[in-house]
């Protein structure tokens, strides 16, 4: 009873206090969300203004046959959504097309 941590539910986009760090470091980060059952979310963040993200989301729902969405969040700015687990996809196709180096990609989840 004393171990009540192991219930604690884990928020991928909680401040964790680097966010400053991060973003001026040029990361993008890809993360993978547990939905309910074995349904997952794949969420980019920290891509640079000067890509058109509908254009890139348009791209990924076209090569990876999955549905997606950018969604507008206070702290993170743009955040594109796919659904299913897109992290290798996403990383693959980002350095195949020469968009950001495979160095600069961070990886996240399970």
């Amino acid at each position: 009873m004393s171990n009540l941590q192991n219930l604690k539910t884990y928020d991928p986009f909680a401040d964790t206090g680097e966010t400053d760090a991060v973003e001026s470091q040029g990361y993008i980060h890809i993360r993978i969300q547990q939905r309910n059952g074995r349904k997952t979310i794949t969420s980019l963040q920290g891509l640079p203004e000067e890509f058109d993200q509908k254009r890139l989301l348009k791209a990924f729902k076209k090569v990876f046959a999955c549905n997606g969405t950018i969604v507008d969040d206070e702290d993170l700015g743009q955040v594109i959504q796919l659904q299913g687990d897109q992290r290798t996809n996403i990383r693959d196709f980002l350095v195949d097309e020469k968009i950001y180096k495979k160095e600069m990609i961070k990886v996240h989840g399970f």
